[in-house]
């Protein structure tokens, strides 16, 4: 029996987190028989005796915490499988995912997460932007605006600055007052 530190890759498991999500995970664990004759008289096969506790403590550890954080479905966790590896475990989180049964649609809900956050920001930075364009046209007195006038501007900028397309302008040759 050796004294020198061993690592075991456990098997790759499939157990629920904390929010009954099907995962797939395993560790990496490194440890260390410190009395031999212990090991050899009280567990029949050490190294099965390592792997059972891994296995039993790596459910125990998923059951704990959720894969990821899903604050917009009211599940704000400080601490994630997936983004707090340092804190959730001593030993090394080997592969996580989730089970292949549901893996393509969590996919599809961290894209449109995605896609919600980057159109969140799109709408905040376009408002920003037509509020300068209001406020420079007006201090540099370029152009009178009444407020229907404001309200088409707006609209407009609006539509160009967070639609999918790339905008086609239109060239007004005209004047504004009819």
């Amino acid at each position: 029996m050796p004294l020198r530190a061993s690592n075991f890759d456990s098997e790759r498991l499939k157990v629920n987190d904390k929010l009954g999500n099907p995962i797939m995970i395993s560790t990496i664990l490194v440890w260390r028989m410190t009395d031999t004759y212990k090991a050899a008289f009280d567990v029949d096969n050490y190294e099965n005796f390592v792997r059972v506790q891994t296995d039993a403590a790596v459910r125990k550890l998923a059951s704990m915490y959720s894969y990821d954080n899903f604050a917009d479905e009211g599940h704000d966790e400080n601490i994630t499988l997936r983004s707090s590896v340092n804190e959730v475990s001593e030993a090394r989180i080997g592969y996580l995912a989730y089970a292949q049964e549901i893996a393509s649609a969590m996919l599809k809900r961290q894209q449109a997460t995605a896609i919600v956050a980057a159109r969140h920001k799109i709408v905040q930075v376009a408002v920003e932007m037509v509020e300068m364009a209001l406020s420079e046209l007006s201090k540099r007195k370029i152009v009178a605006l009444d407020d229907e006038r404001k309200a088409a501007m707006v609209s407009n900028l609006l539509i160009i600055l967070c639609g999918d397309k790339e905008a086609s302008p239109i060239v007004n040759t005209g004047t504004l007052s009819h």
